[in-house]
């Protein structure tokens, strides 16, 4: 994981701060967050715009650029990371902690009074826009929209915008149609009051119509965006992406489409007609209730005046996260294989590693290959965690060519690892040592195997948070002064993203 060079790239940025073609006003800061114009925490190779400025290639951070300091927020995950990869223009300020500054707030403390803050507001949540906006304007600094991303600028060489075909999932792996979920969000919208419900959530998307695709690296999601109405249903996405199969599904196409319900009918359109759409709606009748979720972003949230705009969390988020019988069904049974698959792998590794033959690499290598003969097997779920000694100790280390270290009989081994399956997505992590561990490794060891089963054996009441639960499975290493930089468990989706919001046991 070595260091980049940002000298030139973060010189051609604060050039294009000052440039009138380009932004609204001249800017003294530039913010660069990980997020795409849909929130994605994994993100195409063409949105990697964080990680081209910044050089660090960790799933989550933010970038700050003022016309004389650059600075880095990420998590506990990747404190690591960061300093491995950061090179001298930067600064790494270690996000959640007591002492460490909010954007906002390191921004107000590096520029004189009356400074422009520019950001691209398709990759800025409604929600973190409200809340820098609020900190800005404390001391009269303000948040501009820069509608031109300044890393697109700058970046030469950044890799087309994915366009890969979608496709559909079976019935008999969602465990139920599509239409039905419609309807059933439709009576949610009902509940709120609203004429219109705008998903942006590209998970939410593909579960909602029962369709998947391969746009973002290990995830079965496709660029779209959706506007369900009381009686219609919008759906932008370029029409290439779309096979007979996926227009015979919805009905665009077909025998049975003339025959379909007016207020089931898919209208179909072009992926960048979203803001037009929307607009369109709101100029039909400012009566009207727009329901978005503040996690969307504030290109989309603006879009909708005040009094018209509903925010709150999107309805698909819980039902999408609470499985159905056929989705549970699916996922033990895509545990099973995975689990074979495991099994088969750490047979190989017994054999293997004692002969010096086996390093991060190939041990990822040759796990992906037993993996990929199981029945249903699409991918991987996320790039495999494969960390031998000091190595496991990085959250989420991706071995490198240059990172790559022999595993061995005398160092601890970390396997992260997950596939996706059409039944079912996977995520297992495993610390295992091929040789006599220490009696610090064991003890360590020890202590979080007492979290998961006291975690295992919690009973609580309904409506009990997961940021509370969490501190069961924490308790045994913090007797003894001990913790971990991250949450302790996640959602996963059913042949969907591995991380899924709405669930999660985190502190």
């Amino acid at each position: 994981m070595g260091k980049t060079n940002t000298t030139e790239r973060l010189a051609k940025l604060r050039k294009l701060m000052k440039n009138l073609n380009v932004v609204p006003e001249a800017i003294q800061a530039f913010i660069v967050p990980t997020d795409d114009a849909h929130q994605n925490e994994y993100i195409a190779a063409a949105d990697r715009r964080r990680e081209y400025i910044s050089g660090f290639t960790g799933s989550a951070g933010t970038a700050v650029i003022t016309e004389h300091y650059a600075a880095l927020w990420t998590d506990g995950r990747y404190f690591l990371q960061a300093q491995d990869q950061l090179d001298s223009n930067w600064v790494l300020v270690k996000d959640r902690l007591p002492d460490s500054p909010t954007f906002g707030q390191w921004l107000n403390g590096k520029l004189p009074v009356g400074s422009v803050v520019g950001a691209d507001p398709t990759t800025v949540s409604c929600t973190t826009w409200d809340t820098l906006v609020k900190d800005l304007s404390g001391v009269g600094n303000r948040l501009v929209p820069v509608t031109q991303n300044l890393v697109d600028t700058v970046w030469a060489d950044r890799p087309e915008h994915p366009n890969g075909s979608v496709c559909v999932l079976d019935v008999k792996y969602t465990g139920k149609d599509w239409k039905d979920k419609v309807a059933d969000v439709r009576l949610k919208m009902a509940e709120k009051k609203a004429d219109y419900l705008v998903v942006t959530a590209l998970d939410e998307i593909a579960w909602l119509l029962n369709l998947r695709g391969s746009d973002i690296e290990f995830n079965p999601v496709f660029f779209a965006y959706v506007i369900v109405g009381t009686d219609s249903l919008m759906l932008f996405l370029n029409d290439n992406k779309t096979t007979a199969s996926v227009k015979e599904h919805l009905y665009l196409a077909g025998a049975a489409a003339d025959e379909m319900d007016t207020d089931m009918k898919v209208e179909l359109f072009p992926y960048d007609k979203i803001f037009e759409k929307l607009d369109a709606l709101i100029h039909q009748n400012t009566d009207r209730k727009v329901w978005v979720a503040p996690e969307s972003s504030f290109a989309v949230c603006h879009r909708v005046p005040n009094a018209s705009i509903l925010k709150a969390a999107s309805p698909i988020t819980l039902m999408k996260s609470i499985k159905n019988a056929v989705e549970l069904d699916g996922m033990y049974q895509a545990h099973v294989r995975d689990g074979v698959a495991l099994a088969e792998f750490f047979a190989w590794m017994e054999k293997e590693v004692p002969k010096g033959n086996v390093t991060e690499l190939s041990a990822a290598a040759k796990l992906e290959e037993i993996r990929s003969s199981q029945e249903n097997y699409v991918s991987l779920s996320f790039d495999t965690i494969s960390g031998s000694g000091p190595n496991g100790a990085i959250i989420h280390y991706k071995p490198t060519l240059e990172s790559d270290r022999p595993v061995t009989v005398n160092d601890m081994f970390l396997l992260d690892s997950g596939s996706q399956y059409l039944d079912g997505t996977t995520d297992v992590t495993r610390t295992v040592h091929f040789g006599q561990p220490s009696d610090y490794q064991r003890e360590c060891f020890t202590l979080v195997l007492k979290g998961n089963l006291m975690l295992a054996m919690a009973k609580f009441p309904e409506k009990t948070t997961g940021q509370r639960l969490d501190s069961f499975a924490r308790h045994a290493m913090w007797g003894v002064g001990l913790d971990y930089g991250h949450g302790t468990g996640h959602g996963v989706g059913s042949f969907l993203n591995v991380h899924e919001g709405a669930l999660y046991c985190i502190c």
